[in-house]
C-alpha cells in the first residue's frame, strides 16, 4: 500500500511525461483543463488511462467518467493537486 505522498508524486509523475514543455514543474495548481491547461485534449485523455492502468496496479478502480470530471468549476481535472485528491479518494474509499 503507497503512502498518500508516494501516491501524489506518481501521478504528478505520469503528468510530467506526458507535458509538451518538460521544463514544466507539476505543482498542485498547475490547470490540467481550460485555457490555461498543461495539457491538449488527446494528453488529457492519454492521462485518465495512465491513471486506469496505475489504480489497476494499485489494486482498485480509478472512475474519472463522472458528470463533473469536466467541469471548470467542479472537475477534478482543475488542477494537477485536485486530480490528486480525487485518485487517493477513490483509492481510500475502496480499499
Amino acid at each position: 500500500m503507497s503512502s498518500t505522498k508516494e501516491t501524489k508524486l506518481a501521478i504528478f509523475t505520469v503528468i510530467s511525461e506526458l507535458l509538451e514543455d518538460k521544463s514544466l514543474e507539476v505543482t498542485d495548481e498547475m490547470p490540467l483543463i481550460g485555457s490555461k491547461s498543461v495539457l491538449d485534449s488527446m494528453r488529457l485523455v492519454e492521462l485518465c488511462l495512465a491513471l486506469e492502468d496505475k489504480a489497476s496496479e494499485m489494486g482498485f478502480e480509478f472512475d474519472w467518467t463522472s458528470d463533473a470530471a469536466m467541469s471548470r468549476s467542479r472537475s477534478m481535472f482543475r488542477t494537477a493537486g485536485s486530480l490528486a485528491d480525487e485518485f487517493i479518494s477513490q483509492m481510500e474509499a475502496q480499499q
